[in-house]
């Protein structure tokens, strides 16, 4: 057992740090029904993107690149050009041909490469029984535990402990110290007794690990990320809790408790091996105490294997770079246009298919990109119920909350009660019980979905009514001054300096049925919701008398004939739904363009829209929204590759294939900088966190994506899905998210940001804001400068500019 005098190990300071350093290394993944996309390695960005490609490959086998096979084709397709490939060669320094290259990359086929291992690892590698792996079944005693402590008994314990939380690491001991399962299903007798012996604290635990295990100072931080990354699923949910938690203000987190579980795991595997299997454990404690002097060895190793991936990887990139700054051509805005249509769209991706069609029915018609909550820092409060949801970026906590003035009554009772429905039945222990007691109502509920293509609607966005809103601030009411003092960056961000009679403001949402990662086709500016109740808000603040003649003092004058008009452009079906009156024309118009985008997208969705009338096209992708059995409903964001931010006439007319986020940016407007900063260090990097989790789900699907959503069984309501009844908690984009069954639907690269403005201006945000140095130094992005004239294109390349 364990040496009782060793049970008061302490950690030191140096030792402390190095343990938070490997915490924080750790992203946040958010909830179900709050879904956004979120880099994975957003925790590491203070690395440069190649090392971590070789660092996470040599700890715990993360890929963060295609596999060899891949590159090849894209080269036999042409995605990679020749010239492309010449400049990553010169980048890396590997004086080669481009047929050498080739070679290289075919000769870099070899078996697994050595990597560390956990002490588990070792165990199922050196013994000769055939018995369950250590590794599976730490992986789900953990995960079945977590799951049990946050769903089910932390409510529990905050009533009878007087809401005080139970360290996560002590439940975990005193549920594995009864737990005789174990040893049955291990075939390992009498292994309970070592778990009891551990110690009852969690940093106790760890330094006793730490001394057993002879963890040097130096590896300390890789090592504990290596076992966080063992269970990087419920990790992620704690590094959530955690963010959440410094957004509040009162900053804690579960992060060192879950990493003392996993010691804990590799303590009991030493003790128990070295007095049951002593001729083994001589074995495994050789390799480990080998392996602990290797990892730079390791790390160089891996470096050097995947070093010509890595070369077609930014060729590849530089490719989509050139055949982008070919199109562009710089246009004059039409000045005269300014009185018939604005739209302003959500950045999103999928919005550049229909801003381009719409555009396509009048010259009349302009269309800018901004963030789709609108600039509101608000979370939506419903009426009557203690309901309450964030409408902003999930980066951000809100200051204030909207709420809807004089709802009736029967709106209230239908969403609590489309609450109380979904809630019930969407809970494990319901899932034969509530079907079994609605009997055949429930029954003729399910033929409908099947037969019918009946909808499953929202109980909160289905009951969201047109009343007038009231804003609060610590529960007082804002004043006209204060909500023209919200509006007017607002306005200043999207360029609009002129005003159409009619400007529509259109927020983004998707319908699906039966799809449990929904919010993550939401709008992700709104933190996975609709953005219906921010275009709400922000049409009756701008259309208020007050909050107008507010705005006249800060030098803001809206004409007197501008309605502003809320709309909701539904992804998965291109419908545009307007809550305002609309000239005929306008509305032909937003109809027309909506069938447009249809036909652009039936190609991806395998629809054939030739042979389909307009309005037999609209119904096919209206059934997508209403089949329960549709695990494509649409691709979401999937193969997004830039962020453009610049005047919409420097991109207006080209077709950037759905794959670029764009945002309204005119630098001559922007002498403090002060727009530029705010893109840069907002709408940037949720653009980056939504590249590189797409990217991640589809070179690590394993460790990073959420598997086959066939096989998802939900975990707590909302805190995410297990692929099956067990593993690690599944993170990322479900599979059918990103893969149609024959290919990927998404292109992992990096994302290319093409900024209208200075390379100077550029120069000035990346050392005032280390978040955008990191991205932007260590290549998790590309950033690239466009001249006023569009016929200059610059990359910025190791501290340097570089022409493209």
């Amino acid at each position: 057992m364990f040496n009782h005098s060793n049970n008061q190990s302490v950690l030191s300071a140096p030792q402390q740090q190095q343990l938070l350093d490997a915490e924080m290394r750790i992203a946040p993944t958010w909830p179900l029904d709050q879904l956004i996309a979120v880099n994975p390695f957003w925790g590491i960005k203070a690395l440069s993107f190649d090392v971590a490609v070789s660092k996470l490959s040599a700890l715990a086998q993360v890929n963060m690149l295609m596999p060899i096979d891949f590159y090849l084709e894209q080269w036999l397709q042409g995605a990679i050009a020749p010239a492309a490939l010449q400049q990553a060669a010169e980048y890396y320094q590997v004086p080669l041909s481009n047929n050498e290259l080739l070679n290289w990359l075919r000769q870099s086929r070899r078996k697994a490469l050595p990597h560390w291992h956990t002490l588990a690892d070792l165990f199922d590698r050196y013994r000769s029984e055939h018995k369950m792996p250590w590794q599976e079944e730490i992986t789900h005693q953990i995960s079945q535990f977590c799951a049990a402590h946050y769903q089910q008994m932390q409510p529990i314990l905050k009533q009878t402990q007087g809401h005080k939380k139970l360290c996560v690491y002590r439940h975990w001991h005193e549920t594995v110290s009864q737990d005789l399962g174990i040893s049955i299903v291990m075939g390992e007798p009498g292994l309970v007794e070592y778990f009891k012996q551990l110690p009852t604290e969690p940093d106790t635990v760890i330094a006793l690990t730490v001394e057993t295990l002879g963890i040097e100072f130096t590896a300390l931080a890789d090592y504990a990320h290596m076992l966080l990354l063992d269970i990087n699923g419920w990790a992620s949910w704690v590094g959530y809790e955690r963010w959440q938690a410094n957004l509040t203000g009162s900053p804690t987190s579960d992060m060192r408790a879950l990493l003392a579980i996993r010691m804990a795991w590799e303590l009991v595997i030493w003790q128990y091996v070295s007095k049951r299997y002593p001729t083994m454990f001589s074995q495994i404690s050789h390799h480990w105490n080998r392996q602990k002097q290797q990892l730079p060895k390791i790390i160089a190793e891996h470096k050097q294997a995947l070093s010509p991936r890595l070369l077609f990887q930014r060729a590849l990139e530089l490719s989509y770079q050139t055949k982008l700054a070919q199109q562009f051509e710089c246009k004059q805005a039409h000045e005269s246009n300014a009185n018939i249509l604005q739209a302003i769209f959500c950045i999103d991706v999928r919005s550049e298919v229909i801003r381009r069609a719409l555009e396509k029915q009048h010259l009349g018609i302009q269309t800018m990109g901004y963030a789709g909550f609108f600039g509101l820092p608000i979370d939506y409060r419903a009426s009557d119920s203690g309901f309450e949801r964030p409408q902003l970026p999930s980066l951000l906590k809100a200051p204030l909350k909207v709420t809807q003035i004089h709802e009736p009554q029967s709106l209230t009772t239908q969403r609590q009660h489309a609450g109380r429905w979904q809630s019930w039945s969407h809970s494990a222990a319901a899932s034969f019980s509530m079907v079994e007691s609605m009997g055949m109502s429930y029954f003729y509920k399910l033929l409908r979905k099947v037969f019918m293509l009946h909808p499953t609607a929202h109980p909160v966005d289905s009951h969201i009514g047109t009343t007038a809103w009231r804003l609060t601030q610590d529960e007082r009411e804002i004043s006209a001054t204060e909500q023209a003092q919200l509006v007017a960056p607002i306005l200043a961000g999207m360029g609009l300096t002129t005003f159409a009679d009619t400007v529509l403001l259109v927020g983004h949402g998707a319908k699906t049925t039966n799809n449990l990662h929904d919010a993550g086709l939401q709008c992700g500016a709104c933190g996975g919701q609709s953005g219906e109740v921010n275009v709400k808000v922000l049409a009756q603040l701008l259309n208020d008398v007050a909050v107008r003649n507010e705005l006249i003092k800060l030098g803001v004058q809206i004409p007197v004939t501008t309605r502003f008009i809320a709309a909701l452009h539904n992804t998965t079906t291109e419908q545009i739904v307007t809550y305002g009156e609309l000239k005929p024309e306008i509305s032909q118009w937003l109809k027309q363009a909506s069938h447009l985008a249809r036909i652009e997208r039936s190609e991806a969705l395998a629809i054939t829209p030739d042979i389909l009338s307009q309005q037999q096209l609209e119904q096919q992708f209206s059934a997508r929204t209403k089949d329960w059995s549709q695990v494509r409903p649409e691709w979401g964001l999937a193969n997004n590759a830039g962020f453009i931010i610049a005047p919409r006439q420097t991109t207006q007319g080209l077709d950037l294939q759905g794959r670029v986020f764009l945002h309204e940016y005119d630098y001559q407007q922007d002498p403090e900088l002060t727009k530029l900063t705010s893109i840069l260090t907002a709408p940037m990097l949720v653009t980056n966190w939504i590249n590189m989790q797409y990217n991640a789900s589809v070179t690590d699907p394993g460790k990073y994506g959420s598997g086959n959503k066939v096989l998802h069984n939900v975990v707590g309501g909302r805190i995410g899905v297990f692929e099956g009844n067990g593993g690690d908690l599944r993170i990322g984009l479900p599979l059918q998210s990103v893969y149609n069954g024959e290919k990927w639907m998404h292109t992992p690269q990096r994302l290319s940001v093409i900024v209208q403005a200075p390379t100077s201006a550029l120069e000035h945000v990346i050392a005032e804001h280390e978040v955008v140095k990191q991205l932007v130094e260590n290549e998790w992005l590309y950033l690239i400068s466009i001249s006023p004239k569009c016929n200059v294109l610059k990359r910025f390349e190791r501290g340097q500019w570089h022409r493209i």
